[in-house]
């Protein structure tokens, strides 16, 4: 096994030091930190899948959740120093929404986003609609993101949604929902604009829409 797949390994059966060593050790190697958080956010996707199927149970699940934030501990160094981008593409307000405290899956989009050059604002968990919309207005913010983990709390990202319309702001931010049970479908639903399936991939899908809100502006 190559060192990024032992590490998969290690944050699949949660053993925390051992992610972080084998973090550490792939970065020496000089493997790409963007393609093994990738890989580490796969492995939690399915650890997810396994927890909804009953594989396996709450216990197993905070452990490997807690070596991935080991393994990341060491990698987010190592994938800010591969920015190369020269100028802010944006500024993202981003939090966990009211009534769900999970945190992982939004601090890796956190990291990658920075990464690709956006200027990120953490609002952390359980935030309310209202919040949202206000920091977003003190930052000057042109994306919010809102993260659910839960079915459960996956109305407040629609709530979201439905303040920034009752404010009259809808058009000013681009907003991108992310968590595992969100689905594309549940975007549309929400009023939403667009979908953070992983984190890689929404920071592409974010550039993108920061470089066509720059080209409408310049027509």
């Amino acid at each position: 096994m190559t060192t990024v797949e032992q590490l998969v390994q290690a944050v699949q059966d949660g053993k925390a030091p051992q992610a972080a060593e084998l973090a550490g050790r792939a970065v020496e190697e000089g493997a790409d930190a963007g393609a093994v958080v990738d890989s580490l956010g796969a492995a939690m996707r399915a650890v997810g899948d396994r927890f909804g199927t009953g594989e396996i149970f709450l216990p197993e699940l905070m452990l490997a959740a807690r070596a991935m934030q080991k393994a990341m501990e060491v990698l987010q160094p190592a994938l800010l120093a591969s920015a190369s981008v020269a100028a802010k593409l944006g500024v993202i307000v981003v939090g966990t929404v009211k009534g769900d405290v999970h945190e992982i899956g939004k601090d890796i989009a956190i990291t990658m986003l920075r990464a690709s050059g956006f200027e990120v604002y953490d609002l952390g968990r359980d935030v309310n609609a209202l919040d949202f919309v206000r920091r977003a207005e003190e930052l000057g913010a042109d994306i919010i993101g809102a993260s659910a983990l839960m079915t459960t709390t996956m109305p407040a990202q629609k709530e979201l949604v439905d303040t920034l319309v009752a404010k009259g702001l809808r058009d000013k931010y681009h907003v991108i929902l992310g968590g595992a049970p969100v689905t594309a479908e549940w975007v549309a639903e929400a009023g939403a604009d667009s979908w953070g399936e992983d984190a890689a991939k929404s920071a592409k899908l974010l550039e993108q829409a920061m470089a066509d809100k720059r080209a409408g502006a310049g027509r």
